[in-house]
């Protein structure tokens, strides 16, 4: 017997990362010694005192029952007390946060609430891919905004037809960027809010790399910026600043509104996430600023572990303003996807092809800063000595 899957499943596009998760798993289990630079999923442990709120918390028998279903109020509470510690935002912990079952959630939950077949939805190209998933969930279409070292990872808005403008209404932006690196300014995010205020779009900033920037870059919240809370949400992940990527929380923050929508939504979806995690993740958001700090500087070591060795081989390597990858511009012609596969094969180093990311991706690969400077470095190395070989 078959089952007819539903149109909006026959949509969603092929999850990018899962394919090169399998390739890579293979060459591993051949028992090659791969250096998998290819995804981004933070190496580093979840500090200490968090793991310890963590085994406290499970101790509690009261956590083992179902939690509220719009989270723990202690960690909303934390969460705006984070951003007016870090960014000097007020945040009304009950009407401008939802707790999330981690970021990606929230960027598929949007597209749900806010698109309709025949509605556009702005992303930035290259970009995360899994923008794309919510909005092919809804039916919907994306329009690609190219952000490119010529722009200077900043999209064009004149160039954007009137049409588009007209049909659009959820916009993508992400900086630190995923996979370029770069960072922008406040004088972006005030621009696109008034793009988003004259053509009635709601501005969805990922912030998932807001605390990793690098040299005099601190890269700015969206919701810095005057009038942001009247037109869009910034999501931030505890996954990237509190290498708890396996933990699944995040939080949404911003237009009281478009946070009702999404706890509307997750009432339907969720009881929320386990108590003890939260409770761990309020130890988190209220713990030392110099935990975040001594995790910049590990990624900014390691950023230039790994370029100066590149660099040391001539090979022209641009340094990131923020996030933990690098984007290595490939030689003229050269597609991605055939390089990261060769690259994989002759060399055991993995690294994400710039086509998965979108059009403008192409002629490029993103490599993650997750393993230690030693392995960074030897990973250049064998980088470097595939590249003189076939170029």
């Amino acid at each position: 017997m078959t089952f007819r899957l539903a149109d909006r499943i026959v949509r969603l596009p092929e999850q990018f990362f899962s394919g090169l998760t399998r390739r890579v798993a293979a060459f591993q289990q051949a028992g090659h010694d791969v250096i998998n630079l290819g995804q981004g999923n933070p190496d580093l442990p979840t500090p200490s005192h968090i793991v310890e709120a963590l085994r406290e918390a499970v101790l509690d028998p009261a956590t083992h029952r179902y939690p509220p279903f719009r989270g723990l109020p202690e960690l909303k509470e934390a969460a705006a007390e984070f951003y007016r510690r870090t960014y000097g935002v007020t945040l009304d912990p009950e009407r401008e946060i939802a707790i999330l079952v981690g970021g990606k959630t929230g960027l598929v939950e949007i597209a749900e609430l806010y698109l309709e077949p025949g509605d556009v939805a702005l992303v930035p190209d290259p970009g995360y891919p899994d923008y794309l998933s919510g909005i092919a969930l809804a039916g919907a279409e994306p329009y690609a905004l190219p952000i490119t070292a010529k722009n200077g990872y900043i999209p064009d808005l004149e160039a954007v037809p009137e049409a588009v403008w007209e049909r659009a209404k959820v916009w993508y932006i992400n900086y630190p960027n995923n996979p370029t690196g770069a960072g922008t300014t406040a004088a972006f995010f005030e621009r696109a809010i008034e793009k988003a205020r004259d053509h009635g779009v709601l501005i969805v900033h990922d912030f998932a790399y807001g605390a990793i920037g690098y040299d005099d870059h601190r890269p700015p919240s969206f919701l810095q910026t005057e009038g942001a809370k009247e037109v869009g949400i910034e999501i931030y992940t505890l996954s990237k600043t509190f290498n708890m990527a396996g933990w699944r929380v995040a939080f949404a923050a911003g237009h009281p509104e478009v946070i009702e929508h999404i706890n509307r939504i997750q009432d339907h979806y969720y009881v929320s996430i386990f108590a003890a995690v939260q409770r761990a993740s309020v130890a988190a958001l209220r713990g030392p600023a110099d935990d975040i700090e001594a995790l910049r500087q590990t990624y900014q070591r390691r950023r230039d572990a790994f370029l100066g060795a590149l660099r040391s081989a001539g090979i022209d390597a641009p340094s990131p303003q923020g996030s933990f990858f690098c984007w290595i511009p490939l030689p003229s012609g050269v597609s991605s996807v055939a390089f990261a596969d060769a690259l994989l094969e002759q060399a055991h180093v993995a690294v994400a092809p710039g086509r998965g990311f979108g059009e403008h991706g192409e002629g490029h690969v993103r490599v993650g800063l997750l393993a230690p400077e030693d392995r960074l470095v030897e990973a250049a190395e064998r980088m470097a000595r595939f590249w003189t070989r076939r170029f």
